[in-house]
């Protein structure tokens, strides 16, 4: 069978394969003393709240099964407007705000909406795999910039300036970001934006992690700087509906036709139980159990971090926000003699039966020496993992 040119661009997405072995090795050990800890898929341990739940089984009960706009719900776009102005103090109409089968779906609009053959995505290095790949399968090329934990791991004006060619469409960024945990400083992000309207190119800003900031400094939104940005949101981190698949975009006015056509004939409309559901994510009891939900967020990553550094995992960068630790495993692979943090990663999981990623997915600078730790595991489960690293490290 031939396969497209287009699917063989896109490389395997390693954090699952990673994940499949762990799995396979987490039924083994699952009834001994020593069960798998999964600290390596970012997937928040707390599930939907009880109002969200209630709300989807009501509209189970009720019918509400058929399909809805393929911008989404009135009025769930009327609910994320509101929370946009008492989050953030911004008045983003609900005409701006499209509601997406997850951010994935999101991203993908975007793309197949921006982005020619040949157009080139300028994005950190390291980043979100996926996001690279949603490049890739419009027809563009995804250019990784190198980035340093001096620079935060993220994009600065003067590098986008620098790499910016005859063939540049925009910048796709993550703030904050995975795999680091860390944001653009909103300064930097205004002189970004800036050089990138300059040149009449298209800023995109993932902030599916936004929410979930731990400092005021960074937890400012993309959508502050005016109506050009395109912010990519989502309903799985923060709103902790990872399974029901719905996200959000906001968009230029122009741009929302475009993205309704798109919407209407790739995917129909977003799940019309999960819409009904997140209605219920912005009530306020709701919303009280979210931000104590953050502060046990942070609280992890206040323990897990300093704990991981005192073993020799040196965490270059403060995540400010998400839950992970992008940890520099160098050291502790030539104490163990081990090649890179690939090894690492299966080493960690076949001999201490704690499952991480290693930093193959997320770019190529240097991302052979790091591994990414998710913290979105109970404090327990963290305490358990730091335990047996120490003894393995030992």
């Amino acid at each position: 069978m031939q396969i497209s040119r287009r699917a063989e661009k896109i490389e395997p997405f390693y954090v699952m394969e990673v994940a499949k072995a762990a799995s396979e090795l987490g039924r083994a050990v699952a009834n001994t003393d020593s069960p798998m800890v999964f600290l390596n898929i970012g997937e928040p341990d707390f599930t939907a709240p009880p109002l969200v739940q209630a709300a989807a089984q009501h509209a189970i009960g009720q019918g509400f099964s058929q399909y809805t706009q393929a911008t989404g719900l009135p009025a769930l776009r009327e609910r994320i407007s509101a929370w946009y102005a008492s989050r953030f103090g911004l008045r983003i109409p609900a005409s701006r705000i499209v509601v997406t089968a997850g951010a994935s779906a999101a991203l993908q609009l975007a793309c197949l909406a921006l982005i020619n053959s040949g157009d080139e995505v300028l994005m950190p290095d390291p980043s979100y795999p996926c996001n690279r790949h949603f490049v890739s399968a419009a027809d563009g090329r995804a250019v990784l910039i190198p980035t340093t934990a001096q620079q935060r791991f993220q994009l600065s004006a003067d590098l986008v300036q620098a790499a910016w060619g005859p063939k540049t469409r925009g910048v796709l960024l993550a703030s904050p970001s995975n795999p680091t945990g860390s944001s653009i400083d909103p300064d930097e992000l205004r002189r970004i934006h800036a050089i990138v309207q300059a040149r009449g190119g298209v800023t995109l800003v993932d902030e599916i992690y936004l929410p979930l900031s731990y400092d005021a400094h960074f937890g400012q939104t993309a959508l502050a700087l005016d109506d050009a940005v395109i912010s990519i949101n989502s309903f799985s981190k923060y709103f902790n509906m990872t399974g029901w698949r719905l996200g959000w975009m906001v968009v230029p006015e122009a741009l929302v036709p475009v993205i309704e056509r798109l919407a209407q004939n790739l995917f129909i409309c977003p799940s019309t139980l999960a819409q009904h559901a997140a209605l219920a994510c912005f009530e306020p009891e709701s919303i009280a159990l979210y931000e104590a939900r953050r502060a046990e967020f942070k609280a992890r990553r206040d323990y897990f971090v300093p704990a991981l550094q005192s073993l020799g995992l040196d965490v270059p960068v403060a995540p400010d926000g998400a839950f992970y630790a992008w940890a520099d495993c160098s050291a502790a692979c030539a104490r163990l003699g081990l090649k890179d943090s690939w090894d690492f990663s299966f080493a960690v999981m076949q001999q201490a039966h704690v499952a991480i990623t290693p930093g193959r997915d997320f770019g190529t600078a240097q991302t052979a020496q790091f591994v990414r730790f998710s913290t979105a595991s109970s404090m327990e489960q963290l305490q358990t993992a730091i335990a047996r690293l120490r003894t393995l490290l030992a």
